[in-house]
């Protein structure tokens, strides 16, 4: 493949693999027809998984023999849906040949039986009884059904059907129609064609593809991706976000695609900014607009010249030809919006044309396309549409770059804004969404009023983080409706005359006329009016009057020195899977290439693949020493040919079997030499070693040698061992030379050493832009590393955790501290043990302070406020003990627990895991009372 697969796929083609040849050999012993049902989340690259399998199967590997004759049938109930997953596989199966894909044509295919070694595209709207591949004429001798059936009788050792989706999107008489059509492929039809020998249903729910079989006497087997596991990936967005306006919002259609406009013109700053930083080809997000049906000669009852002024207005954009498309079924010409031309462009083009900014449909997206730029969607659809809509949007999860973005999580959304819903009907929406898409869609879904935003941004950079729809606020044109400046909208209402403006001090030049000294560290005396940023008064007729006109002593923090400090330590963090992905040795490759080609380790390809030709070569000269070399020699060079007589009911006849050994071809030594070199990790080595060791006098002499190493079970284990060392060999000594490199780097890195291990070490890096939970209470934090565009970052803590921040911010070298969030990409993640398991562990909080003696000028405390009733308690301080033991740099790694002192008051005692002491005996603790006996005589409080 062209693209490394994200190891929840190359799992899912592995079990494919094994259930396929299963399914294989099952039918030919019992001509029982076999099932694989194949099922994953909307998003998961089922297409990509079934190209990799093809692959597999054309070309063998270390498993199974190569099958390059095998026939595939790929079926569905969409032409555009069958034209895009062929062009997938072309782009992207390089192992298979354009030639081998080809599509069914009613005009043209006229063949008693399919070709052996190819892939054909077949959709059941060529399969109604008005198709002409369904008549014989002139022109035709066979028909489609002919076709198959002498395929089914003749070829069914090598035949597979794959059946697409389950006719996902259908409704109706169609949908039924579809069924019944498919039906005959998985249960025959009489006079018609037989069963398909073996079948691969592909579907996002198991029971749309049982539904699709029903009874039947097919034994199935079953492959499941879960939705975990591909939420882990970054494949997917992490949230879709469906906004809808409040029902007292007037001209909510305009009012609301403003906000998508501001919403879009948001995420293509951010990606603009992304992409020039980390050098990425641009993304170009794109907005997608449904517009309503006509009921008479117009093209849409939606006023288009209206969308693209305000669109135009809101983001700064003056469109151009070819920015802005449609896909109306009704017309593939284009339309001439007030003097723009706004092209026709076929859906599955739309995505791979960087040109393209918005688009226009009415309702031909659902399938048939894949959308990873489309991150912005209004629709002027009404609500009864909850289901196609639903459709929709599980074309739209996949992520542009087929990663999740760590230094700005507002890359890792798709927002979708509709007018004509409510909280209820956006609600059907949700539930049509998990209905038709998998039951739990891999991302988030959350519905939200406008102005009633679920999550609140938290930046390094205050000043740069934008409102809840992006960007600044840009000059209406005359009489154009403001939705912030509605009058019956809650957001931002305007002043009344008993309300508190805010001051109109300026700012001083002078940095000592605003810093003063306060207890501990250096502050800043400002009014909160003040830290409003320029674009924000823009937007705002006043303050809210709980925060305007109040000094507040707000730290001088300089986070973007804080976050390089931080990002520069090589502190360590993990991945703890519950399973390996992959083997070492295909890891080791990933991992040397990686190094080759960032110029980290130029050699580190050429010294993997030298040492293990070394191997090759002391193995080969082991052999001969000891004389194995020339048997072996001769029953590679030969095959062995088993024959057995059944009388005439089928029955095997007893003592008829005959075993025969015979010369190998030249073409078979080739597919064992080329077999051998995918069981050693299918990089060349079989070619260098030709290249070093060719022999003219016996040229297939290096192949056999590779071919009798390769087949040696010892010689394997052996080779995976040093692959495993070599693996954490390199990985230990480049680990820290990674930090600088960009964020691209770091997501291969990353990957590949999460695939080689259960727990694998990564650096701890922090992003620059983070997405957390509005909340609703919660103290406003000024001392956050993290905070909004006022300055603060509001926080729920509870008692022990707000207390252990309170005793921290008293310390006179605390700096700011950060709330370390569970399961995020870039949580500090710390492994521990628990009932024999590797766990991971997500400390609360990360505290920043000043240390004059290090370079960096910072230093890093983890502290984890922890319940001792709680089961984990021991795994979780041991766990901190090897952390703290592996990463020196820290200043503290404290487990802490609220206990009373003599005088009942409530303290924290902390147990610092920095400390040798302390460390060794956690480490050789047994029981929990053993901790509770070190935390007695090792605990201490803060004075």
């Amino acid at each position: 493949m062209k693209v490394d697969l994200f190891p929840f796929q190359s799992t899912a083609v592995e079990n494919l693999r094994y259930d396929v040849a299963n399914s294989l050999g099952a039918y030919q012993q019992t001509l029982v027809p076999q099932v694989v049902s194949f099922t994953a989340p909307t998003g998961s690259g089922k297409t990509i998984i079934m190209a990799a399998l093809m692959e597999k199967i054309f070309n063998g590997e270390a498993r199974y023999s190569d099958q390059p004759d095998a026939i595939f049938l790929w079926i569905s109930d969409s032409p555009e849906l069958n034209a895009q997953s062929k062009d997938k596989i072309d782009r992207q199966a390089d192992k298979i040949n354009l030639s081998q894909t080809m599509e069914i044509s009613d005009d043209s295919f006229d063949q008693e039986m399919l070709d052996d070694g190819h892939i054909y595209f077949l959709n059941t709207q060529k399969l109604g009884k008005s198709s002409n591949l369904t008549k014989h004429s002139d022109s035709r001798e066979y028909t489609i059904w002919e076709t198959l059936n002498n395929t089914i009788q003749n070829k069914s050792d090598r035949l597979y059907l794959i059946i697409d989706e389950a006719h996902r999107g259908m409704m109706g008489k169609a949908a039924s129609k579809a069924t019944s059509i498919m039906q005959k492929f998985i249960k025959g039809s009489k006079n018609e064609i037989d069963p398909f020998p073996v079948i691969i249903g592909m579907s996002a729910t198991v029971e749309r593809f049982n539904k699709l079989v029903g009874e039947t006497n097919a034994t199935i087997r079953k492959v499941i991706v879960t939705t975990e596991q591909v939420r882990a990936s970054g494949l997917l967005k992490d949230r879709i976000i469906v906004t809808y306006p409040e029902k007292k919002t007037v001209n909510r259609n305009m009012a609301v695609l403003q906000a998508a406009a501001d919403a879009w013109k948001d995420k293509w700053d951010h990606w603009t900014q992304y992409c020039r930083e980390q050098h990425y080809a641009y993304v170009n997000p794109m907005l997608i607009v449904q517009v309503q049906n006509s009921n008479g000669d117009k093209i849409t009852e939606t006023n288009l010249d209206d969308c693209i002024q305000l669109i135009e207005n809101r983001t700064g954009f003056q469109f151009k030809e070819g920015e802005l498309v449609h896909t109306f079924g009704q017309t593939n010409a284009d339309i001439d919006v007030n003097g723009l031309k706004i092209k026709y462009e076929e859906p599955s083009r739309i995505n791979d044309d960087k040109q393209i900014k918005v688009v226009f449909f009415k309702e031909n997206l659902s399938t048939g396309w894949d959308a990873p730029r489309a991150e912005t969607m209004v629709s002027f659809r009404r609500a009864v549409d909850s289901t196609y809509i639903a459709q929709l949007l599980g074309r739209m999860i996949r992520t542009p770059l087929r990663m999740h973005i760590n230094v700005d999580e507002t890359l890792n959304d798709v927002k979708l804004f509709l007018p004509y819903f409510d909280q209820t009907t956006v609600q059907e929406v949700l539930d049509a969404l998990h209905n038709s898409e998998g039951g739990n869609i891999p991302s988030n879904i959350y519905g939200e009023a406008i102005g009633k935003s679920n999550f609140t941004t938290l930046s390094i950079h205050p000043s740069s983080i934008t409102s809840s729809y992006g960007g600044p606020k840009v000059k209406e044109a005359k009489n154009q409706l403001s939705f912030f400046d509605n009058p019956d909208d809650e957001i931002n209402p305007k002043p009344k005359d008993n309300d508190v403006k805010p001051k109109n001090q300026k700012s001083s030049n002078n940095n000592n006329d605003l810093i003063k000294k306060n207890n501990n560290h250096v502050v800043n005396t400002v009014d909160k009016s003040d830290i409003i940023s320029s674009k924000n008064k823009e937007k705002r007729d006043t303050v809210d009057n709980t925060t305007s006109n109040i000094d507040e002593t707000i730290p001088d923090i300089k986070r973007e020195e804080v976050i390089k400090a931080i990002n520069s330590m090589g502190l360590l963090t993990y991945n703890v899977r519950t399973a390996k992905i992959t083997n070492y040795l295909s890891s080791l490759f990933k991992l040397a290439h990686l190094l080759t080609q960032s110029g980290l380790y130029v050699d580190a390809v050429s010294e993997v693949l030298g040492e293990i030709e070394d191997k090759i070569c002391k193995y080969i000269k082991s052999i001969k020493d000891d004389g194995t070399y020339d048997a072996l020699e001769d029953k590679a060079r030969k095959f062995e040919l088993t024959t057995q007589s059944f009388d005439v009911f089928g029955e095997k006849i007893q003592d008829s079997q005959n075993v025969g050994m015979y010369s190998t071809t030249q073409a078979d030594i080739d597919r064992q030499f080329r077999l051998a070199e995918i069981k050693l990790g299918n990089e060349g080595i079989g070619v260098i070693y030709g290249n070093d060791y060719y022999d003219d006098n016996d040229p297939d002499a290096f192949k056999i040698h590779i071919i009798l190493y390769a087949n040696d079970d010892e010689c394997r284990k052996e080779l995976f061992t040093y692959a495993e060392d070599k693996f954490h060999e390199l990985d230990d000594a480049y680990r820290r030379y990674t930090i600088n490199e960009d964020d691209q780097f770091r997501k291969q890195y990353d990957r590949i050493v999460s695939d080689g291990d259960l727990v694998s070490k990564h650096n701890f890096r922090l992003p620059e832009t983070i997405s957390i939970s509005s909340e609703n209470k919660g103290k406003k934090y000024y001392d956050h590393l993290f905070v909004n565009n006022l300055g603060y970052a509001q926080i729920d803590l509870n008692s022990w955790e707000q207390g252990v921040i309170e005793e921290e911010e008293k310390k006179a070298d605390f700096i700011c501290w950060l709330r370390n969030p569970p399961r995020k990409p870039w949580s500090l993640t710390v492994p521990y043990r628990l009932h024999g398991d590797e766990k991971p562990a997500y400390p609360d909080f990360i505290v920043i302070r000043r240390d004059n003696k290090s370079k960096l000028g910072y230093i890093v405390d983890i502290l984890e406020p922890h319940n001792p009733a709680l089961e984990d308690n021991l795994g979780k301080a041991q766990g901190f003990a090897r952390y703290a033991k592996n990463n020196k740099q820290l200043g503290r790694v404290e487990l802490i627990r609220q206990v009373h002192d003599k005088i009942k008051n409530k303290r924290f005692k902390r147990l610092d895991m920095t400390q040798s002491v302390v460390r060794d005996k956690v480490l050789h603790a047994a029981t929990l009372e053993e901790l509770n006996h070190i935390f007695d005589k090792y605990g201490q409080f803060e004075d």
